[in-house]
């Protein structure tokens, strides 16, 4: 068998590369390696405009022509990094020469020796992983999560008053709407939703053991614990003053978890409107040319579903070894962390590829409003907690001499259903009031809904 040439192994860079394809703007090599030279820009242009070590403060000009290294970093760029750590062996290294070569060609290399200044590579790579992380979370995955609810909440609402059988144990249960059983996810999913927004994404910026020693060494009389707090809040980041020579990664930890908590969510809301798609409540809009099976002409499958469903299972299992795994270093430092903290893109990918199938699968698909209430109105017996609810509230209330209102259903629907005809029969010869009983001749599976489609407007209406 010939090999194949040169492909991509992951399908996030293959057959879903569109999908995943902007979050590689941050959470790639290319990305991080990008925001590396940023931090190592950044902190240079930082400690010149303080004057330290008497150096000359940039003028603006050749500060924003600097600049250009990070914010016009492409394929020359990446190609020139990647040879040079071949030499190396060290990304961060690498990194470095880069911008000693910039600064020389802007004729700054007065300033070469501020370049890293100070710093161990973990300085830059807390930093950098920070701003990645950061942006490719607020600019590409929260929105897209943001869609799916806002998309969860229109169907909500849209369907707030549509009665359906709930199935409770997979058996006929008390009625609700389907509006209201989606407005659970919307619920759920807000709740994670504020949790995200109080995220802080950290770094640190204190030398090789987090004591900047070699700082001090370097000039005892500067505050330098201030010096990194302002740099690290210049760059919109939180700072983290207490490390080993590693941040902690703790942050890291607490937004996989709650991004790993979104995705469970999902994946429970994929499981149940596939699984609603089987009973025949909701309909399928064909797409054209599309083909459900290869044998089955008359299929549409709901593959939207299914691939988010494997997907959440995908970024979950990667996202809770990121959480396990990072929380975690060696004494001071060990090298774990490198390895893993590059699966981070593949984890978001996966989640954002699932959210894009949540979306495309929520647009196709129709509430079959008949089948609903011809479901509801085989199974007149979930009738029967109403009835023997209204039961008790006669025997308490002094106007009926029942006993064991429960037992009473119990025998005349558990194991068998009953019709309406039947249920009424039964209701005219119970011993209640006639005001109680003429509102249960008047109930019906469909309308025993309770406060079903109140709840979802007013919880979810803006």
């Amino acid at each position: 068998m010939g090999a194949l040439p040169t492909q991509p192994l992951s399908p996030l860079d293959g057959r879903y590369r569109a999908a995943a394809a902007p979050l590689a703007e941050y959470l790639s090599e290319a990305g991080l390696n990008r925001a590396r030279i940023e931090v190592e820009v950044e902190w240079l242009l930082h400690l010149s405009d303080r004057g330290v070590f008497g150096t000359p403060r940039v003028s603006d000009d050749l500060k924003n022509r600097l600049r250009l290294t990070y914010l016009q970093f492409g394929q020359p760029e990446i190609d020139r990094l990647a040879e040079t750590e071949r030499v190396t062996r060290h990304d961060v290294k690498a990194v470095e020469y880069f911008v000693r070569d910039a600064l020389s060609e802007l004729g700054l290399d007065h300033l070469a020796e501020l370049t890293h200044f100070a710093c161990t590579s973990e300085d830059i790579n807390s930093t950098a992983y920070a701003l990645t992380v950061k942006r490719a979370v607020q600019d590409v995955w929260l929105p897209r999560l943001r869609e799916v609810v806002e998309k969860l909440r229109a169907l909500s609402l849209e369907l707030a008053d549509a009665p359906m059988l709930s199935r409770t144990h997979g058996q006929p249960a008390t009625p609700t709407t389907m509006g209201k059983e989606l407005g659970v996810f919307v619920w759920r999913l807000e709740r994670v939703l504020a949790a995200l927004g109080t995220t802080e994404f950290l770094a640190k910026f204190s030398g090789a053991t987090g004591t900047w020693s070699a700082h001090l060494s370097a000039d005892p009389r500067i505050a330098w614990p201030q010096v990194s707090r302002e740099f690290i809040e210049s760059l919109g980041l939180t700072f983290n003053p207490l490390t080993t020579q590693i941040e902690s990664h703790d942050w890291q930890v607490e937004l996989y978890d709650r991004v790993r908590h979104a995705g469970g969510i999902l994946h429970n809301l994929a499981q149940d409107i596939w699984t609603y798609i089987s009973l025949g409540y909701f309909t399928q809009t064909p797409v054209a040319g599309a083909t459900g099976s290869s044998t089955m002409p008359h299929k549409i499958n709901p593959i939207k579903f299914e691939n988010a469903e494997a997907n959440l299972e995908i970024a979950g299992g990667l996202l809770a070894t990121l959480g396990q795994t990072l929380v975690t270093s060696r004494l001071q430092r060990d090298l774990t962390d490198s390895t893993t903290q590059r699966n981070i893109g593949v984890a978001f990918g996966h989640s954002l590829l699932a959210l894009g199938n949540l979306l495309d699968g929520l647009d196709q698909i129709t509430l079959a409003r008949d089948v609903l209430l011809e479901d509801l109105d085989g199974n007149w017996e979930v009738l029967a907690e109403a009835i023997q609810t209204v039961i008790r509230a006669e025997v308490v209330a002094g106007r009926s001499q029942i006993s064991d209102p429960y037992a009473l259903l119990k025998d005349l629907t558990r194991g068998h259903r009953i019709g309406a005809e039947e249920l009424a029969a039964f209701v005219e010869g119970l011993d209640i009031g006639d005001e109680a009983k003429q509102r249960l001749l008047a109930l019906t599976p469909a309308g025993y809904t309770g406060l079903a489609e109140r709840i979802v407007r007013s919880k979810l209406e803006r």
